[in-house]
């Protein structure tokens, strides 16, 4: 059972830069905190065993325990104002689309809190909108009683008359349903005045539960869109709450004589925009009270308002229809916990990967992090790229958890005490596999969270027979490898690839990839492709890489956005019209359909994957080929490679990709060696490679189902070698390391980093 969890505030440092850590434990008593780094994951007894060095560091030592909660759940925050606690009358209204209207209690727009008092326009347990008033002591709640249904826009209103004391609440459906109740109104004399001035925010998608400090514990969270916000100071009339909620931004900042509002500009205390800095955490109030917001939790912005058409697919045309912000009440950007431990990274760390090991008794959490090089002041020629980014969008994947994994394993999933953990607090965030529980797909992912599965000796339900390994740890035999060979090495991540580009690559002579190199922002992939371009050598010792493309935010660190478009493998769709980042306004989706297929950066391309067995390379004629001599040196003629392996069994499998020229492999590519005919019936080709549904898809009936191990000179006297298997590097270490796969692999990166150019054919 897991019971202490943790994370650093960033994955990547340089020497003397300061960690910090986030530890929550339920233990009673104190643990106790080392620092190792990390050779080797895998705990397969079948392979090197696991691996994990000490080092010295002055923040080893005993710490308390301390249980550190999260709240999930998204809104928008705005500041408390004189404006806002000023208020006797007032009326609020907003278009919303609710997703769980049945749900129970949601916030749609609240200055409330149980305590305090206030108002608040609810989504009540019935699910039909209400408002409730409270001030301080007593509590009144005034509903339509019609529930709303579900993903359908309405038209929201509900206000409070101080002279009256009179509570109007009105919903709308923008769309008519025979036969169906969706519209209702409701008029009721109340005996309680809203106490306004209770010194809390406003929230948008839910309300405060309470003050901690200045930061706000907010609740009630809302599953759904809300668009169009707007709060006024006096009640107003059917139609002039008509009128303000078909008003445009530009129709409430114009002149008062200009505007079709101009009976009620001089009441607007607040026009919310959420069309208006899409890209930001920014939230707009275009009346000139300027009430300005702030997202919270980080919900989905670039949504289809109430007003979408379809005649525009992309947000930066047309912002006006994408003015709805869809809230979540299990998002979660960052876990906001406090520092339990800090640590400078010692001068004398080499580069590599680290991690704080905590222990208590029996239990046992490691929190990974990775020391790079100082800036400009490599250590080595080869640099191992980290992929952070991948470790992101997989970060505590719940999908197997969600159906029936053993049908595309093709035996049984197998699940471990953190597999559990993940299932079981779903408050530590989602992973870009899953879905919110409104049904709509995760397109966000933090670091600033415990990440579970990404952990030494961590072992992937849905992973191979054999280490049944993943992304972090299936990582760590490349690391482990390097380690063996003694090649010396510095360890960089995509996140720094990032943010520094080919200045962080100049350095090196040779970049060597992880496993599953899968998600890849414009400036990651222009900088290796850069790279590639003035003459480095680059090994691709993975599969499935460089396939979606994906988004880091501009202000918030450690996050990244998918936009899954257009096909691909993909465990959801995101809506029609909203394919575009909310975080860049690029297009999302497969990097294929962008027109940077994988094949034109390292020859090779997803094609095929599959779960149980992975099958050796049989060499093809070009193997032969002069130019690859050096490859194969010491390698048998006509042996297989990688006919051993911790990964099912040998290098070929999990995930695989294939060269095609159609897609961008040069015409001089050598294709050295291929899996092909060794794959059984579990691995399915890709969609996109399909036009039309057939049942000659799987291993046993396309030869499109196989790695191929390629290799091609760049211009500049570079070079790329690609594997094009996940399962590739667990071929690695059998026979103490003296086998084909390995062999091969030696002879490249040897080859790679010599400074001799290679000549392009």
């Amino acid at each position: 059972m897991v019971k202490i969890v943790g994370y650093p505030n960033r994955f990547s440092f340089r020497a003397e830069e300061t960690i910090r850590f986030m530890v929550s434990s339920t233990l009673d008593a104190p643990y106790q905190v080392d620092f190792v780094r990390i050779v080797h994951g895998d705990v397969n007894p079948a392979g090197p065993g696991y691996k994990e060095l000490p080092v010295d560091a002055p923040a080893a030592g005993e710490y308390p325990s301390r249980f550190q909660p999260i709240h999930p759940g998204s809104c928008v925050l705005v500041a408390d104002d004189p404006k806002l606690a000023g208020l006797e009358s007032f009326q609020v209204q907003a278009m919303v689309w609710p997703t769980l209207p049945n749900r129970g209690e949601q916030g749609l727009i609240a200055k409330w809190s149980p305590d305090r008092g206030g108002f608040a326009l609810v989504i009540d347990e019935a699910g039909a909108p209400a408002l409730r008033l409270g001030d301080g002591a007593e509590v009144v709640t005034v509903s339509t009683g019609t529930p709303l249904l579900e993903r359908f826009w309405y038209r929201l209103s509900a206000s409070f008359d101080a002279a009256t004391k009179t509570v109007v609440v009105h919903q709308h459906p923008l769309f008519d349903h025979p036969g169906v109740k969706a519209s209702a109104h409701i008029e009721q004399r109340v005996e309680v005045a809203p106490r306004l001035d209770n010194g809390l925010p406003l929230t948008m998608g839910a309300w405060v539960e309470r003050m901690d400090g200045p930061r706000a514990i907010t609740t009630g969270h809302y599953d759904g869109k809300i668009d169009g916000p707007r709060l006024l100071r006096r009640p107003l009339s059917l139609p002039e709450t008509e009128a303000l909620a078909a008003a445009t931004p530009s129709h409430l900042t114009a002149t008062p004589l200009a505007s079709p509002v101009a009976s009620f500009m001089a009441d607007i205390v607040a026009a919310w925009d959420f069309s208006h800095g899409i890209e930001t955490t920014h939230v707009l109030d275009v009346s000139a009270n300027r009430l300005d917001g702030a997202i919270h939790n980080l919900p989905t912005r670039a949504s289809k308002g109430h007003n979408w058409t379809g005649e525009e697919m992309n947000w930066q045309h047309r912002p006006d229809q994408y003015g709805a912000i869809h809230f979540h009440h299990d998002d979660l950007y960052d876990a906001g916990w406090e520092t339990d431990f800090e640590l400078k990274v010692p001068a004398d760390w080499r580069s590599g990967s680290y991690a704080a090991r905590i222990t208590c008794g029996d239990h046992e959490e490691h929190i990974p992090f990775f020391v790079i090089p100082a800036r400009g002041r490599a250590g080595a020629k080869l640099a191992f790229l980290v992929p952070t980014a991948s470790y992101m969008a997989y970060a505590n994947e719940h999908l197997l958890m969600s159906g029936d994994a053993s049908t595309g394993l093709g035996r049984l999933a197998v699940f471990t005490a953190r597999d559990m953990y993940v299932n079981e607090h779903r408050e530590i965030g989602y992973s870009l596999y899953d879905y919110h529980a409104d049904g709509s797909g995760v397109c966000y992912s933090s670091r600033l969270r415990p990440i579970i599965n990404m952990r030494p000796k961590y072992q992937f339900g849905a992973g191979m027979t054999g280490s049944s390994l993943h992304q972090y740890n299936a990582d760590t035999h490349i690391i482990d490898w390097l380690e063996a060979m003694g090649h010396d090495y510095d360890v960089i991540t995509d996140e720094d690839l990032h943010d520094e580009g080919m200045a962080l690559l100049s350095d090196y002579r040779v970049v060597m990839t992880g496993t599953h190199p899968e998600y890849y922002s414009t400036a990651m992939l222009d900088a290796l492709a850069s790279f590639k371009d003035q003459g480095g050598r680059l090994i691709y010792m993975g599969g499935n890489g460089f396939y979606w493309r994906i988004a880091f935010h501009q202000e918030l660190p450690g996050v990244i956005e998918v936009r899954r478009a257009e096909g691909g493998i993909r465990t959801w769709m995101a809506e029609p019209g909203e394919y575009h980042h909310s975080f860049t306004g690029e297009y999302g989706g497969m990097w294929l359909r962008q027109g940077r297929p994988p094949q034109s950066l390292c020859g090779v391309g997803f094609t095929a994957q599959g779960f149980d067995y992975s099958a050796p390379y049989k060499p093809l004629p070009d193997s032969k080929d002069p130019r690859a001599h050096f490859i194969f040196e010491g390698v048998a003629e006509g042996s297989l490679i990688g006919d051993t392996g911790l990964v099912g069994g040998a290098a070929g499998g999990f995930e695989l990709d294939r060269a095609d020229p159609r897609h961008g492999t040069p015409p001089h590519a050598l294709v050295l060696a291929t899996t092909m005919g060794g794959h059984t019936d579990t691995y399915l080709l890709v969609p996109e490679e399909m036009h039309i549904t057939a049942a000659n898809i799987t291993g046993t009936s396309t030869p499109l189902v196989r790695a191929d191990m390629v290799f091609f000179e760049t211009p500049g006297g570079g070079a790329v070698f690609s594997t094009g298997s996940i399962a590739f590097a667990g071929s690695l270490s059998p026979n103490d390391y003296q086998n084909n796969a390995s062999r091969v692999v030696d002879n490249v990166v040897k080859r790679f980093l010599d400074d001799a150019p290679f000549d392009v054919p």
